[in-house]
């Protein structure tokens, strides 16, 4: 018997005269993959995302969901938010699982096993799966080219198991694993690992992307690009996490926002066919950093030297993607010109909740 062609779905990207705006888009789909029935946190950056992505990929989707917080959230007994097809694989084998039904699908399809296009396959990782524990796996997947899109839901620490950090925690960012003292005062001392860029450094040939729950027909459209790319893709999401972060349950979008009109959180694509990165992604607004740190509880603890070397960082991000520098970012990034955000009792208050 002839094999028999797979056919893939499209995609039609959504209108918007704004690609940063945040209002109410009329095209989006009536459907809901992801239903209320989870057990996450009040303003949960990972399930907001989540809802955005499955609305995007549509009801012939497979999510795939290795262990993390919104594993643990969203699978108890009687209790699942998923209207579709949904299967859990542990932390470090994200890749290998996703690639693998990818590969059974198109089998399946080539054989007459299966009737209609080939589904959306979705992996949705935590950064402790896909930037530490299945870094491997899912590089695997995507130097092979499976036909799938690869989700880190980036809340920028394990908050599954006790807000520990991983590399993908800011500096500054205080965790259980990394609480500010008299010999680290600033907690987390490394930067986050460039996730995102190593991605599409190492897999040229894949669709790469970064987006933010801040701005979310940007996030839609680069789940389409990534679901309509044929092979594989890539995209890391900024998902604050209200537990870890210390903020006010309903700032969750406003966060999204910020870490991008901030700098510390670039918004790109990489083009595998022409194989560079686009930056034309612009936020209506630039800020300095410490508008977005005085909101979290987890950067209390900094002194005016700390919030100045975070800007620093931030100005060399604006660089990296063409952006002139306006005066009053450079003058934040002086440390006569910034201030404590907190005094150490305040800290050390914060420190117990987290």
């Amino acid at each position: 018997m002839p094999a028999i062609k797979v056919e893939r779905q499209m995609l039609p990207m959504f209108a918007s005269p704004n690609q940063g705006a945040r209002f109410y888009n009329p095209e989006l789909p009536q459907t809901e993959p992801f239903v209320p029935g989870h057990r996450t946190c009040a303003g949960c950056g990972p399930s907001i995302q989540y809802r955005m992505t499955s609305k995007a990929a549509g009801d012939n989707t497979i999510l795939v969901g290795p262990t993390g917080c919104m594993y643990v959230a969203n699978s108890s007994y009687l209790c699942t938010p998923y209207n579709v097809p949904w299967a859990h694989t542990q932390i470090g084998s994200a890749g290998s699982f996703t690639a693998g039904v990818a590969a059974a699908y198109e089998a399946m399809i080539r054989k007459g096993k299966w009737k209609g296009p080939f589904p959306n396959i979705i992996c949705e990782a935590g950064d402790g799966s896909a930037s530490d524990i299945g870094l491997a796996s899912i590089s695997g997947a995507l130097y092979r080219n499976h036909d799938c899109l690869i989700i880190c839901y980036d809340n920028e620490q394990y908050a599954n198991t006790g807000i520990q950090a991983s590399s993908r925690t800011p500096y500054g960012g205080m965790t259980t694993f990394s609480p500010p003292g008299k010999m680290v005062p600033e907690a987390k001392s490394l930067y986050p690992k460039d996730l995102a860029r190593m991605m599409a450094a190492g897999h040229p040939h894949c669709y790469v992307a970064t987006a933010s729950v801040g701005y979310p027909i940007d996030l839609m459209n680069k789940v389409r690009k990534g679901l309509n790319h044929k092979g594989a893709a890539y995209i890391m999401i900024y998902t604050p996490c209200q537990k870890g972060f210390v903020y006010e349950t309903p700032r969750s979008i406003d966060l999204g926002r910020l870490v991008v009109e901030c700098g510390l959180y670039p918004m790109w694509e990489w083009d595998p066919e022409k194989r560079k990165f686009d930056y034309s992604f612009r936020p209506q607004n630039m800020r300095p950093v410490s508008e977005y740190l005085k909101l979290q509880g987890r950067f209390g603890h900094l002194h005016a030297e700390h919030v100045a070397t975070m800007q620093k960082f931030a100005n060399m991000q604006w660089k990296m993607m063409g952006v002139e520098l306006p005066d009053a970012l450079v003058r934040a990034a002086d440390v006569k010109n910034v201030r404590d955000m907190g005094a150490a009792q305040a800290a050390e208050a914060v420190a117990l909740t987290v």
